[in-house]
């Protein structure tokens, strides 16, 4: 499993950004919802991280989920959804 990447999804669908874990069934069952609604989103699984980027992208995490908890999604620059929230995560990608 690689610590970063992208998927892409259907055209017109916005951006997200997934901050996970590669161990976290939350955080599989979230990427899973993810593909399966056609997004696009980029990922990082935290944990794969040498300390470095682990330390950067905790900072991009903070700004968004100061509790730090995962599956942390960020939709644009301005909403977050901390958790797996199926309905919610759908309704944000417009469906």
């Amino acid at each position: 499993m690689e610590a970063r990447g992208s998927v892409a999804g259907r055209p017109g669908r916005p951006l997200v950004r997934f901050y996970g874990l590669s161990t976290c069934i939350w955080c599989k069952r979230t990427r899973k919802l993810l593909e399966e609604e056609g997004a696009s989103f980029e990922y990082v699984y935290v944990d794969l991280l040498d300390d470095d980027d682990k330390d950067d992208v905790m900072a991009e995490v903070r700004r968004f989920n100061p509790r730090e908890t995962f599956p942390t999604l960020v939709f644009g620059d301005s909403r977050c959804i901390v958790g797996y929230h199926p309905e919610e995560i759908k309704e944000a990608l417009g469906r």
